[in-house]
């Protein structure tokens, strides 16, 4: 073991129940801003589709879900087939395995188009992905607020993502907390937002 590496020294952010490592800016902002750009351009966005109480909504917010097969994914109500990753995503997929010292087959990302735009309290428990396993989060764009609570206690805990910044939800986390993205009028820019994760089948 590397005594001195450091992701050693990561803080985790949740007080129990779960582990939250907030592991900032890995993209320096040449990158950052390329792969903002690039993703903004690139990828197949779709208006993101939930079944709520029979009836379809349609979000503003757009999605897009890539993986290394065809995986089928299903969240609220609705199932979505996986796009082969780009070569982009395949590079950034390879980087953060290396810094997360996990690994990950399919990537859901979501487009924000301004601040008016975000999600309400969730967590990430469908049964297609790895229990306890890591979702790995990367930022780019415009810095956001985001927040966990407890189901239990309702302690809340929140952090800004930044720009080209990483954040990783392993262990019991989805179990035990929720995770939302504010809606803010204080941003009116875009944000991209890749969460590489495993999908066991």
């Amino acid at each position: 073991m590397d005594l001195f590496n450091q992701h050693n020294q990561l803080t985790n952010l949740l007080p129990k129940e779960g582990t939250v490592n907030y592991y900032g800016n890995v993209f320096n902002r040449n990158e950052a801003d390329f792969y903002y750009e690039h993703l903004l351009n690139t990828i197949a966005w779709k208006n993101d589709e939930a079944l709520i109480f029979g009836k379809l909504v349609i979000t503003k917010r757009k999605v897009a879900w890539y993986g290394e097969k065809p995986f089928e994914y299903s969240y609220s109500n609705t199932t979505k087939t996986a796009l082969p990753f780009t070569k982009e995503l395949i590079t950034i997929k390879k980087f953060i395995e290396q810094e997360t010292n996990e690994t990950y087959n399919s990537c859901l990302l979501n487009l924000y188009h301004d601040g008016s735009e975000g999600m309400a309290w969730h967590s990430d428990a469908e049964k297609d992905l790895k229990k306890n396993g890591a979702i790995a989060s990367v930022t780019f764009g415009s810095e956001r607020k985001f927040a966990f609570k407890n189901k239990h206690s309702k302690e809340v805990v929140s952090l800004v993502l930044q720009h080209g910044s990483l954040l990783v939800m392993k262990d019991e986390t989805q179990t035990n907390w929720l995770h939302r993205l504010p809606p803010t009028k204080k941003t009116h820019r875009p944000r991209v937002n890749l969460t590489f994760r495993t999908i066991e089948k």
